[in-house]
């Protein structure tokens, strides 16, 4: 059931980027910031939290969940360490995630060729 959830979430949370593509003037650029900063407020305000508890990775994959990833990291980093903490708290939170995505890609890079357009 809890791959039921997943794909309804996340599938919901793409379409809605895809009907503002499709039907808006914003750029993909804009709707990805966007995302991340919705996740963020939702975050605040604990919206985002019941949603990630009902649809796990359906709500935590999307650029939404970043976002989120990025209030819940900055909220402990206060936490712990005061006012610094608005600084190293993405960071820390963020850094496997984007850590790997640079490895990977970098991988990827080396193995295969672009193709002149």
């Amino acid at each position: 059931m809890m791959y039921l959830k997943a794909f309804l979430i996340g599938g919901l949370i793409c379409a809605f980027a895809q009907i503002l593509i499709d039907h808006t003037k914003l750029t993909p650029a804009r709707i990805l910031v966007g995302y991340v900063c919705g996740g963020v407020i939702l975050s605040g305000f604990g919206i985002y939290e019941k949603l990630v508890d009902f649809a796990g990775c359906g709500a935590t994959v999307p650029l939404t969940g970043f976002g989120h990833c990025l209030a819940v990291s900055v909220a402990e980093s206060i936490n712990e360490s005061g006012f610094i903490g608005i600084l190293s708290g993405p960071l820390t939170g963020a850094a496997v995630g984007l850590g790997t995505a640079i490895f990977f890609g970098f991988i990827l890079a080396l193995l295969f060729n672009s193709k002149p357009l």
